[in-house]
This record gives C-alpha cells, structure tokens and sequence, in this order.
C-alpha cells in the first residue's frame, strides 16, 4: 500500500537570489509563476546569478516531504532520457520517493524551473515545463493509483490538456477502489486560467483542497476571504487554506479549524519556494495516519515552517524527527 501517489511536473529547480531591480529588469510580476519557452529559459539562465539546482517541482516537493515524514509516497512525471531526466529520478528515489514512470525517448528535453529569491523572501517562478507537460493518462499506472490512500494532483500541471486527461483518468480510478483524491490550486495565474474546469474539478472530482488565501478567493471571483470559505464548504470533503503568517482554515462539513503558523526555526524567513508544497505533505502525512484535523494543520505548518527558514524546497532537517515533540503520546 501507498499513501499518497502524487502526479506532477518533474521539474529541476534553479534558484538564485536577486534583488528586486533584477524581477523588474526582467519583466517578471514578483510573487507570481510565468510560463516560458525554450529561449527565455536559456536567456534568464544566464542572467541569474549562481544558483542552487535540486530536483523539484511542486507536487515532487510534497512527495519528497511525505518520505521525510516516513510515509509511503510515490510520485508519476515525465522526464526525457537526457542527463537532467537521469538526475532528477535518481534524486527523487534517493529521498526515498517511488518514481517508476519510464522515461522518454523523445520529444522535449526535460524540465525546468528558474526561482529567483528577492531580499524580502518572495520567490518568483518562471517554468519551463519540457518533457513534463507532454505527460499523458498513459504515463498514470492505474495500478499504484489504486494503491494509494490518496492521490494528489498539481495545480500548475492543469495547464496541459493531455494532463488534464490524465488527472480525470487518475481521478476515476483512485474513486472506484474506494480511494481519495487531493488538489493543490498551485498558483493565482493557474486558477484564473482555468477557473470554469477547476471548479468543475473540484466539485466532481476532489476530495481534499489545498490552496492559499489569494488562490481560493480567485476561484469563487472574491476579495473576501469568508465569501471564499462560504463557498468552498460542501463543495469537496475537506479544504485546507492557508494564509501565511496568519496560519490556516482547515474545513469539513460544519468543522472550522483555525490553526496557527508554526514559528520559523531560527527565527527568520528566507526563502518561501515550496511553503505550500512542504503544508500539503505535513497535512496529508496526518490524514493518512488517521489523525484530527487540527493535528493535520499543524503538522502542516511545522512542515512549512521548516522550509521557508532556508533555500530551497527540500527539508533539510528529518520531518518525523522534528514532529515527534507534536505527536507525543500518539
């Protein structure tokens, strides 16, 4: 059995920090993920200053998280058969994730994304999808989708209309054995794109939701955050939104949970890449282990915490180590 199967862009991630002139410079919206081709890939690469390279992508990141946790994860991506592809599956096995979809052969050189990190912490995202937007429902092992407890899908993957077969396809399989389904709205850009299938998504298909507070207000087209939550309660069984240093909602039914932000070891933020992604593996670690969703939240928020007090988003520290003080008595 597997806890959680995650499906996603397999993505080398490049990050460099740069100042606020630079995002400008470049023409980027600071805070936001740009999607961008070959060229402009190549281009921002050599303008940025030196970076720090490990295997990544959002969806990846929760699955990396959820091992730290000591949980089953697994994850499906594509990748191509060129050197990045070859480091980034071995990367990903090495943190103890299940990555067993086969490479291809052709079509585009795999993935990648350029974070550039401003003094104040805030990443700005610009993606070159590669090989993982050409992933398709034949890459999805129906199999190991069944095997999961839950199957987590990435918002930033919808993006591709073979990925949205594939998600569909994920989705269906993992519900007829009975399974559950999560979604991670991924970024304000992604769900305004998409807002009619996503909500269509949601509604049908969802089970667990994840999404910050800008994302879940842009779904429901308000600027109100308890118009937001109003709205998204019924729609799916649980929905966990968070909002910075202002903690979480976490809902069910008639439950609301506010849960708070966790305090950032050492006392400073760095680096915010992968904040979301590092809650959904802390949240769902929790649920698949059957605890309240209070704990969930909270588990949630260590794991976030953990990752914004350095570069990158990987844990640096053991996730089970750094929960044991919370599930103590468990």
């Amino acid at each position: 059995m597997t806890d959680v199967v995650g499906i996603g862009n397999a993505l080398v991630d490049v990050l460099s920090h740069e100042t606020d002139e630079f995002v400008e410079a470049q023409g980027m919206v600071k805070g936001t993920m740009a999607l961008i081709d070959t060229e402009r890939a190549e281009t921002l690469y050599a303008a940025m200053n030196p970076a720090v390279e490990i295997s990544g992508g959002s969806c990846a990141n929760t699955m990396v998280g959820l091992a730290s946790f000591g949980s089953a994860a697994a994850f499906i991506g594509r990748v191509r058969t060129d050197q990045l592809g070859e480091v980034y599956a071995h990367d990903l096995r090495a943190a103890g994730v299940q990555f067993d979809t086969p490479p291809a052969t052709d079509g585009l050189p795999s993935g990648r994304c350029l974070i550039v990190v401003t003094p104040d912490a805030e990443r700005t995202l610009n993606t070159y999808l590669g090989a993982s937007a050409e992933l398709g429902a034949s890459d999805v092992d129906p199999d190991l989708v069944a095997s999961a407890s839950i199957t987590y899908l990435e918002g930033y993957l919808w993006d591709s209309p073979g990925a949205q077969l594939a998600y569909r396809a994920a989705a269906a399989r993992a519900h007829e054995a009975g399974q559950r389904v999560a979604l991670t709205l991924s970024d304000l850009f992604a769900v305004e794109r998409h807002r009619e299938t996503f909500l269509e998504l949601v509604a049908e298909s969802v089970d667990i939701l994840f999404a910050n507070e800008a994302e879940i207000c842009g779904l429901y087209e308000t600027e109100d955050f308890d118009t937001a939550v109003r709205q998204v309660t019924g729609h799916c069984e649980v929905a966990a939104l968070t909002r910075s240093e202002r903690g979480a909602v976490i809902l069910r039914g008639d439950e609301v949970h506010v849960v708070p932000a966790h305090p950032i070891p050492g006392g400073k933020l760095v680096d915010t890449t992968g904040a979301g992604d590092l809650y959904a593996a802390g949240f769902l670690h929790g649920f698949t282990q059957g605890y309240d969703l209070d704990l969930c939240g909270r588990l949630g928020a260590l794991a976030a915490s953990e990752i914004i007090s350095h570069l990158g988003a990987r844990p640096e520290t053991n996730l089970a180590e750094l929960a044991r003080p919370l599930l103590a008595g468990r």
